[in-house]
């Protein structure tokens, strides 16, 4: 079957635009927009048709193409498969200037357009492809993305970026608006924790959900703060974000420090007004509000790539534990326990402690070092540094956990001891940032 006798077959659905008609031969050449496309092969049935005498034919393209009108008479009529979208270059502008009043007050260098379908458009659509064998179509709502997102681009002067554009514009053709999605921004760095009992993001009240209730002093929220609030709350400000939300390489405990180099950490900013904002100052800024509590360093831009990646995060971490006890112990006991402890595969059982929010799972994890620094026997304790594998439970290494931890501290010392203080004092790799500069 020939593109002419393809196009007759179209032609008897019912009156089609320009675009609509070339958009159904779309892959079969370049250098043409739809419109053009269609208009040719319309022109030439109608010049086919005068030659024949076909006056049926003509009748069948008047309703949009002048040319036969001329011929036959009637009047131009709408366009059954987009609705006149493409007939009239005005509404393709209204819905241009829809996405550039969405976006007022957000800063941002690139675009992208899509569009919603209606299912009854979308239906006529492929009805069509079936009904006359189109194999070489264009989708109506490609053509769309593409014609409105080049308009946006001319009046804002912004590129359209198809891999990752600083905001979406989403036609919605069933009600005719716009709605606009702003993509997040994402910084890397790395944060200390200085005190205690603070956790590393906010941690939703047990008894409400977060709604607010007399156990949190309608707070929503366990505790207080978090590294997470006070390190988002400059973020927000200078970003003019809705939300900031942190994803760390790992996390500690709330009961612990994080000192040394820090915690490699994403901060994901979410729906920013502005993008581009000075990382060093704003590095100051944040330190000087949540001092003494917390700090952070080395940030630089990244891009969403940059989360799945530290929050997968294997490294090896060093602790300090003052691990407390109540009956005697003797150095040399202390030192041969460690010393068997040392370089050793540890099974471990997820802890009692946080079993109702972690699957109960048994996993092997390695120790590959601990030193002791201190023991004051007078006082009850001792101070012990540990190097060991991401996701060792170190307090139950300690314990023994009732024996969910094996072997541990405590089975080898044959007495009970417990971790008073736990410090993080480093935390060994982090991601590659350079390779995340981009913001891809």
């Amino acid at each position: 079957m020939t593109i002419l006798d393809t196009a007759k077959l179209i032609l008897k659905e019912g009156p089609i635009c320009d675009a609509c008609m070339g958009r159904q031969f779309g892959k079969l050449s370049t250098g043409l927009t739809n419109a053009q496309r269609g208009n040719a092969i319309k022109l030439t049935l109608s010049m086919e048709a005068a030659a024949n005498g076909d006056m049926e034919l003509q009748k069948e393209l008047a309703p949009t193409l002048p040319q036969a009108r001329k011929l036959v008479g009637g009047e131009e009529e709408e366009c059954w498969l987009c609705r006149g979208l493409f007939q009239r270059p005005e509404r393709l502008t209204e819905y241009a200037d829809r996405c550039v009043e969405a976006a007022q007050g957000y800063e941002y260098d690139t675009l992208l357009v899509g569009t919603k379908v209606p299912p009854i458009m979308s239906e006529k659509e492929e009805v069509l492809w079936a009904e006359c064998g189109i194999t070489n179509a264009e989708p109506l709502k490609s053509e769309l993305n593409r014609e409105v997102g080049k308009l946006v681009s001319q009046m804002t002067g912004k590129q359209v970026d198809f891999k990752r554009p600083d905001v979406l514009f989403t036609l919605h053709l069933a009600d005719e608006t716009v709605k606009l999605q702003v993509q997040s921004l994402f910084i890397y760095g790395r944060y200390n924790k200085y005190v205690r009992d603070i956790p590393q993001t906010r941690w939703p009240c047990r008894e409400c959900g977060g709604k607010g209730c007399e156990r949190c002093k309608n707070t929503g929220k366990m505790y207080t703060n978090s590294v997470e609030e006070l390190i988002s709350h400059k973020v927000i400000e200078a970003f003019k974000a809705h939300d900031g939300v942190l994803h760390g390489a790992g996390r500690e405990d709330i009961d612990a420090i994080m000192v040394g180099d820090g915690r490699p950490f994403v901060m994901e900013v979410m729906d920013p007004h502005v993008r581009h904002v000075d990382l060093a100052a704003l590095k100051e800024q944040i330190n000087a509000y949540a001092e003494p509590k917390v700090k952070v360093s080395d940030l630089v831009y990244v891009g969403k790539n940059a989360v799945e990646e530290v929050k997968s995060l294997k490294v090896n971490k060093v602790y300090r534990l003052k691990v407390i006890y109540n009956e005697d112990i003797s150095i040399e006991t202390l030192k041969s326990s460690i010393a068997a402890l040392s370089n050793s595969e540890i099974l471990q059982r997820t802890p009692e402690r946080v079993a109702h929010r972690r699957a109960d799972l048994e996993r092997i994890r390695h120790v590959y070092g601990i030193d002791l620094v201190e023991l004051n026997a007078e006082e009850k304790y001792f101070v012990i540094t540990v190097r060991c594998e991401g996701g060792l439970y170190v307090k139950e290494l300690v314990s023994g956990d009732n024996g969910r931890t094996r072997p541990s501290l405590s089975a080898l010392l044959g007495i009970p001891v417990k971790v008073q203080e736990l410090d993080v004092t480093k935390v060994e790799g982090g991601i590659s940032w350079q390779d995340h500069m981009a913001r891809d």
